[in-house]
This record gives structure tokens, sequence and C-alpha cells, in this order.
């Protein structure tokens, strides 16, 4: 069993209400009910909650932390967002969604501006599966497509990706890499670029399936951390010749 912390802002949908009809339980309720029946243990966490839900005892029991965020990215603790990224370099898991692109946590772990170019106009997006026999495209056919979401254009400001999975192009003619994975310490980063608030790309199975894959992949391994500083030689040190 996969222990899945949701976290979203939830601020869009509390005080807009084009978003509020896309998603009237938040964001964060519409992808917990959309990868429900994955094998996965679901909890959500909110910005407004103590320690914005995500209390050293909520990342400690952790596996993978799904960050979804836009208006709000100021708000986040730099405490928490320390938290976070000591645990993603413990180990854990993080897919990072949309405009989380510019969240602390990313930003942070990345070291760049994460900066890019954006439009809101509705158009057509194709999300072209570039590495299929990667574990975050399996099941995925050649090309998702949205028929509206919001543009995303390179360039975008992140490190070269370990791997590229996905790559997106607009209606109006941009490309964007859109479905990136990073690897920081023993933790493993999924980067996903679909997920406006005012359209219902969470709802589509195609999207809910590559994060899903994402969860999984994500996963710590069980493997032993890496030891540091001042070690003991692993045989017998032969004594320095004296000149």
């Amino acid at each position: 069993m996969i222990n899945v912390t949701i976290w979203n802002e939830f601020v869009h949908e509390n005080i807009h209400d084009e978003v509020k009809a896309v998603y009237p339980e938040g964001i964060h309720a519409a992808l917990a009910a959309g990868l429900d029946g994955n094998g996965f243990a679901i909890t959500t966490a909110t910005l407004d909650q103590p320690e914005h839900g995500l209390t050293e005892e909520v990342l400690n029991a952790t596996d993978v932390l799904v960050w979804w965020g836009h208006m709000a990215h100021d708000q986040v603790s730099d405490e928490v967002v320390a938290r976070v990224v000591k645990r993603v370099l413990g180990g854990m898991g993080l897919i990072v969604l949309h405009s989380g692109h510019f969240s602390k946590p990313f930003k942070t772990l990345m070291g760049t501006s994460c900066d890019l170019k954006w439009r809101e106009a509705g158009e057509q997006e194709i999300i072209w599966n570039v590495n299929p026999s990667h574990p975050i495209s399996m099941g995925i056919d050649a090309k998702i497509i949205l028929e509206h979401e919001e543009m995303y254009g390179e360039f975008f400001d992140i490190p070269t990706p370990d791997e590229l999975v996905f790559i997106s192009n607009f209606e109006g003619g941009e490309v964007f890499r859109s479905g990136c994975t990073f690897r920081r310490g023993q933790g493993k980063i999924f980067y996903f670029r679909p997920g406006h608030e005012t359209f219902p790309t969470y709802y589509q199975p195609e999207i809910l399936k590559v994060i899903a894959n994402a969860i999984n992949w994500a996963y710590p391994l069980q493997t032993p951390a890496p030891v540091f500083g001042n070690m003991q030689p692993v045989r017998e040190l032969k004594p320095a010749a004296v000149l």
C-alpha cells in the first residue's frame, strides 16, 4: 500500500465561482476520488490547515506527495517547504502538477526560476508520449488530447530533466516539455503540466492514469541510505613508504 498525500492550496475553489463549478469539493478531492482504486492510501491536505496539513508526522507517513498550487505560493511557510524538501531528499516521491512549477518546494529542488510562457485561451493541447517504455507512460497511447487547456510554452527554465516522458503542442503553435522526471537525493520527482483550474482536466481518465503511474514510479525504494563523512578503510592499508 502506497501512502499518498495530495496537497492543494484550495484557494481558487473558494473564491472563484467558475473554478468551484468545475471542482466543487476542490482539486484535491477530485484527484483523491479519481485515483481511488489504485491501491493507494490517500489523504489530503490544504493551505488553510495548521502547518498547511504537512506536519512532521504527516510527511513522515507519506510515501508520495502530490502538489497543486497557483495563486498562494508565497503563503506557504518556509518551515514547511524545508520539511518537504528534506523528505524528498530522504526518499519521499514528489509529483508536481501544472502551476506547481512555481511552488517553493519545486523551485528549491530545481535551483532555477522554473519560469515559462503562458496564455489562457482554452486551446487544444496534444500531449505526446515520447518515452513509451517508461513506467509513467504505461497504458498511455501515443497521445492524449485535451480540447481546452491553458498554454505553457518554452523556454521552461528548469534543469535538463533526467528523463522526458511527454511533450505538448498547443493550438497556437507553442511546444512544452510537459512530463519530466528528476532525482534529488534519494527522492524521485515528476512534473506533469496539465491541470488548469477552470478546465475539467483531472476528470480525464488518461490524465489520472499518468498520475497514478507516476505515484507508483516515485514510490521510494527500500534501499540503504548513503553514508557520508569520515570512513574506515574497507581493507587494511599498507604502511606509507618512508622517504
